[in-house]
């Protein structure tokens, strides 16, 4: 048999994809190679009583069902739950190694109060009476001088109860500055709002799906729950295919059934071509566009008129065949699904991308239905009564958000945090007198790293509530320790993508290890300190005692099961569905494809440097742990030296293995040049989740953080980071 170029590069591709998402290396899955690697922190359990128990892993948004066997007192090993709606028994690399986050030398294990700069890493221990206090003085003091507004707080999640408690702080204390970490969610949820008229959460009937057309997604590099889609890629190899569109051949593209390199940033372009062969060609839906849906007309007449193969060839990279392929194929699946959201899904993304992407989806009929688009409530149990404000809280509450959302600007857009280190480096507005961050890191997270630790620098008083000593909590001034997913008790909400309701509940394996204390304690502490209407708005007397009242009948079922989940829920049927101006899908993308900014003049970079995801690397808020760092190649991390991959006839002038300068408007970095041809020419792939400055020896100064080499690119429509690249060049070393 005759192999191609290209065949053997997706052959040998696909093996290394093979091997990342196949049962986890017997060194690491058995219990005694677990407890004897070389780390001298690594505890050796004590023979004794085995149990289990069963709860949520909340180190990424995935919320997988977890079951932690323990021997004693001890938690010894982290197994996928079984029967869990979400992943039923599976676990990742990041979920299994979370003994090594319980146990390791990372955490925080005490109240700290900065003594030295920013940064410089000198604290001294306080108690938690003395944390308070410090806290609520200073509060207190912003409050006595009209400034509530100045407070503002950066969350990993804005639903469940800990976030509830925090809003509802910030509420009655009199700030309108709560901000989420910006992810897809905030551009789907957008795009939800706008195109079907209702406020509710994405989800994917992913293992029903079969032809799925992926602009970017991660789908098997962490995109969702983690251990769900790579439970859906083995299901499509057997009833479905996925084409896999991006300018690299990451994982994902290589296990797909075909993959489509396009120009960075032209995704919108590509998915409005889709539309123009399926609309031409009468390919469409027409019960769903002539009955269910509004605005088709115009919208036909522009993609008709400005998308046409031919040019959207010109700006994507993909030919007009291919484009015309890819739209009779999925216009002729049975239950064909669109999604987008690049890599793990981090960055939120071009609105218009988002909107040209789902448009594809009621074309073909495929919203609420087995295989496709659903509309997903979040779970309606927190039913707490109404705050009562006095005039401090209202006259706090009514001044405008510094982040810019909900403004004239972007009246839709609910969080904008990228935007808010310029914000408070410009001054333009008012300044953020301090700043509480809970389940975030965003001096690593955020892009413009060095704008981002100007920005917190200039806040007065920045407080981290923080299990571990990260690049943020180590730029904090006092950190609160909450104490580890498997020290407390926390309602997980559906899961990122997930298409139906459920609740998940995180419990308590072991005792706290420290000095720890669950943050909703704290909110809790705090509020009553103030006594008054701040304090009259929480009556509980604990976290977990608001949480049980919160679920309710619900409380017994998650102790038992460990989740809740909604078996009479059915998406909403077309006639009941929207809830839009005109009660009807609306295809508000008025052919808006413009491609997204990248930053930077060509002439002086010209080359694009992109990000990829790894299951093997956690990129967000939790750094990855030793286990993790073990399964990195040294195609990707060398020593301590980050490596870039390059297509051969762009890296002409540089030798694999050796150095190079990668250099960025933003900055520039010393890497080591690995030849891919699964890369177009011009692009310059660095991977996510590397670069720590904090942490401990095994990930600290390991690579380089690719938000110290980009920045954000503001979308026209929402104001949210689209950027998924900037322009770049390489010079010798």
């Amino acid at each position: 048999m005759k192999v191609s170029r290209r065949s053997f590069l997706s052959l040998i591709i696909g093996g290394a994809a093979g091997t990342a998402l196949s049962p986890l290396p017997a060194k690491l899955m058995d219990d005694s190679a677990i407890w004897t690697q070389m780390w001298p922190w690594t505890p050796v359990p004590e023979d004794g009583e085995v149990s289990h128990v069963d709860s949520i892993c909340t180190l990424c948004p995935g919320g997988c069902g977890i079951t932690v066997r323990k021997v004693n007192d001890r938690a010894i090993k982290i197994e996928g739950m079984k029967g869990h709606p979400v992943n039923d028994g599976g676990i990742c690399v990041l979920g299994l190694s979370g003994l090594q986050l319980l146990y390791g030398p990372t955490r925080v294990k005490t109240p700290l109060k900065r003594i030295g700069a920013r940064g410089e890493g000198r604290w001294e221990k306080i108690s938690w009476d003395e944390a308070i206090a410090e806290v609520v003085k200073k509060l207190g003091e912003l409050r006595e001088k009209g400034k509530s507004h100045t407070v503002a707080c950066i969350s990993g999640a804005d639903r469940g109860t800990v976030a509830h408690l925090l809003g509802r702080f910030l509420t009655v204390y009199g700030s309108p500055n709560f901000i989420r970490i910006p992810s897809i969610q905030d551009s789907y949820e957008l795009t939800m709002y706008l195109m079907q008229g209702v406020q509710a959460s994405v989800g994917f009937d992913v293992e029903n799906a079969d032809f799925v057309l992926s602009f970017g997604s991660g789908l098997i590099e962490g995109w969702g729950s983690p251990v769900r889609m790579i439970k859906a890629n083995s299901i499509w190899k057997e009833q479905g295919k996925v084409v896999q569109i991006e300018p690299r051949l990451s994982n994902t593209a290589a296990k797909s059934d075909k993959w489509i390199p396009i120009n960075p940033g032209t995704e919108a372009a590509l998915a409005l071509g889709i539309a123009h062969v399926i609309i031409q060609k009468s390919m469409y839906d027409t019960n769903f566009v002539n009955n269910y849906s509004s605005d088709f007309e115009e919208f036909k007449q522009i993609v008709l008129n400005e998308f046409s193969p031919d040019d959207v060839a010109k700006i994507t990279g993909v030919s007009a065949s291919t484009i015309e392929s890819l739209a009779k194929s999925f216009a002729r699946a049975s239950k064909p699904l669109a999604v987008c959201g690049r890599g793990q899904g981090e960055t939120p993304g071009s609105l218009n991308e988002f909107m040209a992407v789902h448009a594809l989806n009621a074309l073909v009929g495929n919203i609420n239905k087995k295989g496709g688009v659903w509309a997903v409530p979040d779970p309606d149990y927190i039913k707490w009564p109404e705050v009562e404000m006095d005039r401090v809280a209202a006259d706090g509450r009514n001044k405008a958000r510094i982040d810019g959302a909900g403004s004239k600007r972007y009246p839709d857009t609910r969080y904008l945090l990228d935007r808010l280190p310029d914000a408070i480096n410009s001054g333009k507005d008012y300044p953020i007198e301090a700043l509480f961050v809970v389940g975030a890191n965003p001096v690593y997270t955020i892009p413009d790293s060095n704008a981002v630790k100007e920005a917190f620098n200039k806040v007065p008083f920045v407080v981290s509530f923080s299990s571990y000593m990260d690049e943020t909590a180590a730029n904090s001034d006092l950190i609160l320790p909450n104490h580890v997913f498997l020290e407390r008790y926390e309602d997980v909400p559906t899961p990122v993508g997930l298409q139906k309701p459920i609740i998940g509940l995180a419990k308590p394996v072991v005792k706290p290890q420290f000095n720890t204390k669950h943050v909703g304690d704290v909110i809790l502490l705090i509020a009553k300190s103030f006594g008054g209407r701040i304090a009259d708005a929480f009556p509980w007397e604990s976290y977990e005692a608001c949480l049980k009242k919160t679920l309710g009948n619900k409380w017994d079922k998650l102790i038992n099961d460990g989740f809740w989940s909604d078996s009479n829920f059915k998406p909403a049927v077309w006639e009941s569905a929207f809830s839009t101006p005109s009660g009807k899908f609306e295809f508000l993308n008025k052919g808006g494809a413009e491609s997204i900014k990248i930053e930077g003049d060509k002439q002086s970079y010209p080359l694009i440097l992109i990000p990829y995801d790894s299951m093997r690397l956690a990129s967000g808020f939790i750094g990855a742990p030793p286990f993790a760092i073990k399964t990195v190649e040294d195609t990707v991390l060398k020593g301590k030296e980050i490596v870039v991959e390059v297509n051969p006839k762009t890296a002409k002038e540089f030798v694999e293995g050796r150095h190079a300068i990668l250099s960025t408007p933003k900055g520039q970095a010393k890497v080591r040049i690995h030849h891919f041809d699964g890369i177009m020419p011009g692009i310059v792939a660095l991977p996510r989740g590397l670069g720590h400055t904090a942490y401990d020896e095994y990930l600290v100064d390991k690579g380089i953080n690719f938000n110290e080499l980009i920045g954000p690119v503001e979308d026209l429509v929402s104001g949210l980071n689209a950027a998924w690249g900037i322009r770049a060049k390489l010079t010798r070393a």
